[in-house]
């Protein structure tokens, strides 16, 4: 067994924004806006785009969601959002 060397993963800019999913996510909770990102089997199974992304409150003036085929491509779409919304995600 490893140890643990820290309580998040350093970020690798080459391997996708799939892996700052979860540092995206508690920046925007440090902004204070809610956010959730989810993956609906029914959709999977219908060949539908099956992940969620939503935020909102904080500095958002009204909720947004992204949906998308892969979690890199959800996720993509909600930092174009994020970003046109007016909050600078740093990831």
């Amino acid at each position: 067994m490893t140890r643990a060397t820290g309580r998040w993963p350093k970020a690798d800019p080459d391997s996708g924004v799939e892996d700052a999913t979860l540092l995206i996510l508690e920046w925007l909770g440090e902004q204070g806006v809610g956010a959730m990102i989810r993956v609906d089997a029914e959709r999977i199974r219908d060949g539908r785009p099956a992940w969620t992304f939503a935020a909102g409150g904080g500095p958002l003036l009204e909720g947004m969601r992204a949906d998308g085929r892969s979690v890199t491509e959800c996720i993509g779409g909600a930092l174009l959002k994020l970003r046109e919304a007016g909050l600078d995600v740093p990831f």
